[in-house]
Protein backbone atom coordinates (compact mmCIF):
# COMPACT_ATOMS: atom_id res chain seq x y z
CA UNK A 1 0.00 0.00 0.00
CA UNK A 2 1.48 3.42 -0.95
CA UNK A 3 1.61 6.24 1.77
CA UNK A 4 -1.70 7.88 -0.59
CA UNK A 5 -3.50 5.43 -0.54
CA UNK A 6 -2.84 4.71 3.18
CA UNK A 7 -3.95 8.52 3.70
CA UNK A 8 -6.94 8.07 1.81
CA UNK A 9 -8.06 5.07 3.39
CA UNK A 10 -7.12 7.09 6.96
CA UNK A 11 -8.93 10.10 5.70
CA UNK A 12 -12.15 7.82 5.05
CA UNK A 13 -11.71 6.21 9.02
CA UNK A 14 -12.14 10.18 10.79
CA UNK A 15 -8.10 9.24 11.27
CA UNK A 16 -7.19 12.83 12.17
CA UNK A 17 -3.55 12.34 13.67
CA UNK A 18 -2.80 9.51 11.23
CA UNK A 19 -3.53 11.81 8.19
CA UNK A 20 -0.97 14.48 9.78
CA UNK A 21 1.66 11.86 9.86
CA UNK A 22 0.92 10.26 7.03
CA UNK A 23 1.51 13.41 5.57
CA UNK A 24 4.07 14.28 6.82
CA UNK A 25 5.70 11.00 5.92
CA UNK A 26 4.98 11.81 2.13
CA UNK A 27 6.35 14.98 2.30
CA UNK A 28 9.31 14.09 4.01
CA UNK A 29 9.30 11.44 1.17
CA UNK A 30 9.33 14.56 -1.52
CA UNK A 31 6.23 13.41 -2.87
CA UNK A 32 4.92 16.13 -4.68
CA UNK A 33 2.15 18.54 -2.80
CA UNK A 34 0.36 18.44 -5.67
CA UNK A 35 -0.25 14.66 -5.78
CA UNK A 36 -0.73 14.31 -2.07
CA UNK A 37 -3.52 16.64 -2.70
CA UNK A 38 -5.23 14.74 -5.68
CA UNK A 39 -4.63 11.46 -5.09
CA UNK A 40 -5.39 11.58 -1.17
CA UNK A 41 -7.00 13.65 0.25
CA UNK A 42 -9.16 15.08 -2.53
CA UNK A 43 -9.18 11.01 -3.84
CA UNK A 44 -10.43 10.13 0.14
CA UNK A 45 -12.87 13.30 0.60
CA UNK A 46 -14.18 12.10 -3.29
CA UNK A 47 -15.42 8.63 -1.75
CA UNK A 48 -16.50 9.86 1.49
CA UNK A 49 -19.17 12.57 -0.65
CA UNK A 50 -20.01 9.80 -2.80
CA UNK A 51 -20.71 7.63 0.63
CA UNK A 52 -23.19 10.84 1.57
CA UNK A 53 -24.63 10.99 -1.32
CA UNK A 54 -25.91 7.50 -1.66
CA UNK A 55 -26.87 7.87 2.53
CA UNK A 56 -23.90 5.31 3.08
CA UNK A 57 -22.79 7.25 5.77
CA UNK A 58 -23.93 10.06 7.64
CA UNK A 59 -23.45 13.56 8.73
CA UNK A 60 -20.94 12.75 11.65
CA UNK A 61 -18.74 10.53 9.59
CA UNK A 62 -18.33 13.18 7.14
CA UNK A 63 -17.35 15.71 9.50
CA UNK A 64 -14.50 13.04 10.97
CA UNK A 65 -13.48 12.65 7.64
CA UNK A 66 -13.41 16.75 7.14
CA UNK A 67 -11.19 17.31 10.20
CA UNK A 68 -8.26 14.48 9.13
CA UNK A 69 -8.39 16.18 5.79
CA UNK A 70 -8.02 19.79 7.56
CA UNK A 71 -4.99 18.00 9.37
CA UNK A 72 -3.24 17.55 6.18
CA UNK A 73 -4.31 20.35 4.43
CA UNK A 74 -3.02 22.26 6.67
CA UNK A 75 0.56 20.72 5.79
CA UNK A 76 0.18 21.16 2.42
CA UNK A 77 -0.96 24.62 1.83
CA UNK A 78 2.48 26.24 2.14
CA UNK A 79 3.64 24.08 -0.33
CA UNK A 80 0.80 24.32 -2.72
CA UNK A 81 1.12 28.65 -2.29
CA UNK A 82 4.79 28.30 -3.11
CA UNK A 83 4.17 25.80 -5.93
CA UNK A 84 1.16 27.80 -7.18
CA UNK A 85 -0.98 25.22 -7.93
CA UNK A 86 -4.60 26.52 -8.75
CA UNK A 87 -7.53 24.88 -6.82
CA UNK A 88 -10.45 23.61 -8.76
CA UNK A 89 -11.91 27.52 -8.51
CA UNK A 90 -12.92 29.89 -5.44
CA UNK A 91 -16.27 30.18 -4.25
CA UNK A 92 -18.19 32.77 -1.66
CA UNK A 93 -20.33 30.86 0.34
CA UNK A 94 -22.75 32.04 3.42
CA UNK A 95 -26.49 31.54 4.77
CA UNK A 96 -28.42 35.36 4.04
CA UNK A 97 -29.16 38.29 6.35
CA UNK A 98 -31.72 37.12 8.89
CA UNK A 99 -31.09 33.79 8.95
CA UNK A 100 -28.66 32.19 11.41
CA UNK A 101 -28.44 28.52 10.22
CA UNK A 102 -25.26 27.39 9.23
CA UNK A 103 -24.90 23.41 9.62
CA UNK A 104 -26.19 22.92 6.00
CA UNK A 105 -23.89 25.84 4.85
CA UNK A 106 -20.96 24.08 6.48
CA UNK A 107 -21.37 21.00 5.29
CA UNK A 108 -21.52 22.41 1.64
CA UNK A 109 -18.83 24.33 2.65
CA UNK A 110 -16.25 21.02 3.86
CA UNK A 111 -17.76 19.34 1.08
CA UNK A 112 -16.39 22.25 -1.48
CA UNK A 113 -12.93 22.29 0.18
CA UNK A 114 -12.99 18.18 -0.26
CA UNK A 115 -13.43 18.34 -3.79
CA UNK A 116 -10.47 20.90 -4.22
CA UNK A 117 -12.24 24.70 -4.46
CA UNK A 118 -11.43 27.32 -2.29
CA UNK A 119 -14.19 28.57 -0.31
CA UNK A 120 -14.50 31.72 1.19
CA UNK A 121 -17.21 30.95 4.18
CA UNK A 122 -18.51 35.15 5.37
CA UNK A 123 -20.62 32.64 8.19
CA UNK A 124 -24.43 33.41 8.96
CA UNK A 125 -26.86 36.73 8.30
CA UNK A 126 -24.79 38.27 5.46
CA UNK A 127 -26.28 40.89 3.48
CA UNK A 128 -26.73 40.50 -0.18
CA UNK A 129 -23.72 43.36 -0.89
CA UNK A 130 -21.43 41.58 1.02
CA UNK A 131 -21.63 38.36 -0.95
CA UNK A 132 -20.85 40.44 -3.93
CA UNK A 133 -17.94 42.40 -2.23
CA UNK A 134 -16.27 39.28 -1.18
CA UNK A 135 -16.74 37.56 -4.81
CA UNK A 136 -15.30 40.70 -6.39
CA UNK A 137 -12.61 40.68 -3.72
CA UNK A 138 -11.36 37.22 -3.58
CA UNK A 139 -11.95 36.91 -7.60
CA UNK A 140 -14.26 34.22 -6.64
CA UNK A 141 -16.51 32.40 -9.69
CA UNK A 142 -19.01 31.39 -7.88
CA UNK A 143 -21.60 32.82 -4.59
CA UNK A 144 -23.32 29.98 -2.83
CA UNK A 145 -26.40 31.21 -1.14
CA UNK A 146 -28.27 29.46 2.00
CA UNK A 147 -31.39 30.25 3.96
CA UNK A 148 -33.43 27.78 5.90
CA UNK A 149 -36.23 30.48 6.58
CA UNK A 150 -38.93 31.82 3.95
CA UNK A 151 -38.98 35.22 5.46
CA UNK A 152 -34.95 35.54 4.69
CA UNK A 153 -35.46 33.68 0.72
CA UNK A 154 -35.97 37.18 -0.90
CA UNK A 155 -32.17 38.27 0.24
CA UNK A 156 -31.21 35.66 -2.80
CA UNK A 157 -33.08 37.22 -4.83
CA UNK A 158 -31.16 40.48 -4.04
CA UNK A 159 -27.67 39.03 -4.63
CA UNK A 160 -28.41 37.95 -8.08
CA UNK A 161 -29.72 41.41 -9.18
CA UNK A 162 -26.85 42.39 -7.24
CA UNK A 163 -24.48 40.62 -9.45
CA UNK A 164 -26.55 41.41 -12.87
CA UNK A 165 -26.40 45.67 -11.33
CA UNK A 166 -22.72 45.70 -11.52
CA UNK A 167 -22.26 43.94 -14.88
CA UNK A 168 -20.99 40.46 -13.34
CA UNK A 169 -23.02 37.88 -14.56
CA UNK A 170 -21.79 35.68 -16.79
CA UNK A 171 -18.31 35.59 -14.78
CA UNK A 172 -19.92 35.38 -11.78
CA UNK A 173 -22.62 32.47 -10.91
CA UNK A 174 -25.54 32.26 -7.62
CA UNK A 175 -26.26 29.30 -6.53
CA UNK A 176 -28.93 28.90 -3.97
CA UNK A 177 -30.20 26.30 -1.47
CA UNK A 178 -31.70 25.25 1.47
CA UNK A 179 -34.79 23.60 2.97
CA UNK A 180 -37.58 25.63 1.52
CA UNK A 181 -35.45 26.66 -1.54
CA UNK A 182 -36.57 24.52 -4.32
CA UNK A 183 -35.59 24.85 -8.38
CA UNK A 184 -38.42 26.85 -9.10
CA UNK A 185 -37.36 29.23 -6.97
CA UNK A 186 -33.96 29.29 -8.37
CA UNK A 187 -35.18 29.78 -11.77
CA UNK A 188 -37.85 32.45 -10.40
CA UNK A 189 -35.13 34.81 -9.57
CA UNK A 190 -32.02 33.89 -11.98
CA UNK A 191 -29.77 32.38 -9.50
CA UNK A 192 -28.15 29.96 -11.79
CA UNK A 193 -27.88 26.81 -9.89
CA UNK A 194 -29.92 24.76 -7.62
CA UNK A 195 -28.32 22.23 -5.09
CA UNK A 196 -30.92 20.08 -3.18
CA UNK A 197 -27.99 18.99 -0.63
CA UNK A 198 -24.40 18.99 -0.29
CA UNK A 199 -23.36 16.40 -2.08
CA UNK A 200 -25.95 17.78 -5.20
CA UNK A 201 -24.05 21.69 -4.74
CA UNK A 202 -20.64 20.45 -5.49
CA UNK A 203 -21.67 18.40 -8.33
CA UNK A 204 -23.43 22.05 -9.18
CA UNK A 205 -20.55 24.34 -8.77
CA UNK A 206 -18.97 21.82 -10.73
CA UNK A 207 -20.78 22.27 -13.86
CA UNK A 208 -21.29 25.81 -13.06
CA UNK A 209 -17.21 27.12 -12.87
CA UNK A 210 -16.49 24.42 -16.40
Amino acid sequence: MTVLTEIAESLQRGEDDRVGHLVRDAIEQQVPALDILNNALLAGMSVIGEQFRLREIFLPDVLLAARAMYAGLDLLKPLLARDGVPRAGRVVLGSVQGDLHDIGKNLVGIMLEGAGFEVIDLGSDVPAKRFVDAAEAHGASVIGVSALLTTTMPVMKAVVELVRARGLNGRLSVIVGGAPVSDAWAREIGADGYGYDAANAVERVRALVK
